[in-house]
């Protein structure tokens, strides 16, 4: 019972979370949702996509973050 009401939390979460985002790029909604603890694998599903593209947005966004320290 505590697990489904948790997976229910968590949708609930990635759904206002998206909801939110409404005319934001799908790395934008990427990185929010990672943010928020979401696995790559649960974030291509959420974003009708695979996980390799998540794992470049996520990747790309590091790599801004990185070079913009410098």
């Amino acid at each position: 019972m505590k697990q489904e009401t948790q997976n229910r939390a968590e949708k609930i979460l990635a759904l206002l979370l998206l909801q939110g985002m409404k005319g934001a790029t799908q790395a934008e909604k990427s990185v929010q949702l990672s943010a928020a603890g979401f696995t790559a694998f649960e974030i291509a599903d959420l974003l009708d996509t695979s996980t390799a593209v998540v794992h470049q947005h996520l990747y790309a966004t590091r790599k801004k973050k990185k070079t913009k320290k410098k």
